[in-house]
């Protein structure tokens, strides 16, 4: 039973991939805004995120019979938790399109949703390198890459808020655009922060 250890480095990219689907399904349904299908849009992205959060479920009652884990398994969880919070976070856009009645989808918000691909483009990059990390040659370059991404997503959100208020917009247009932004952003800082607990768990075994 000790001798038989589960790739949780797997289950981890498992969990990513997740993310990057939920990421390019928003960006998909922003590029073909139709609010009349969005209830139905938001059901595939719900889908998207339980099954995300069964396969955190099943990894968490692995871990609880685990003789021996590769890292510790309080690192693997709270690996897992930052991922869960991308994809939570990538949801959470959509809802609030629909929640605010969005007709029009503005330019900035397609830019970010391409920022958000290619965090977690990034992210399965980065999560496919982990396991080998002590050897591998580009981890390294997209833990940094993760964190320009973020810094461009900071840039892009500076821009649109100031868009918002120096454009004519009524101020229900406005609300609502910053919340969405607002979460945009987040699903930027929450690439990030998986990033950095990545960084974290390399220094903490090296």
């Amino acid at each position: 039973m000790g001798k038989r250890q589960h790739n949780y480095y797997a289950m981890l990219k498992g969990l990513v991939e997740y993310s990057q689907k939920a990421a390019r399904t928003l960006q998909d349904i922003l590029e073909n805004y139709d609010i009349q299908k969005l209830p139905e849009r938001m059901d595939y992205m719900h889908s998207i995120e339980h099954a995300a959060d069964q396969a955190k479920h099943e990894m968490a009652d692995l871990l609880v019979k685990e003789f021996i884990t590769p890292i510790d398994r309080e690192d693997i969880i709270a690996l897992s938790q930052e991922i869960d919070n991308i994809t939570d976070a990538v949801e959470d856009v959509l809802l609030r399109l629909y929640m605010f009645n969005i007709q029009i989808i503005r330019p900035d918000a397609f830019r970010f949703a391409e920022l958000i691909v290619a965090c977690c483009d990034e992210l399965v990059k980065l999560m496919g390198e982990f396991e080998n990390y002590k050897k591998s040659s580009t981890i390294q370059q997209s833990i940094v890459e993760v964190n320009r991404l973020e810094g461009e997503g900071d840039q892009l959100y500076t821009g649109a808020i100031r868009g918002l208020y120096t454009s004519s917009y009524s101020p229900t247009e406005i609300y609502a655009w910053t919340a969405i932004f607002d979460h945009m952003e987040k699903c930027c800082d929450a690439c990030e922060h998986t990033s950095e607990g990545i960084q974290m768990v390399i220094m903490k075994n090296s």
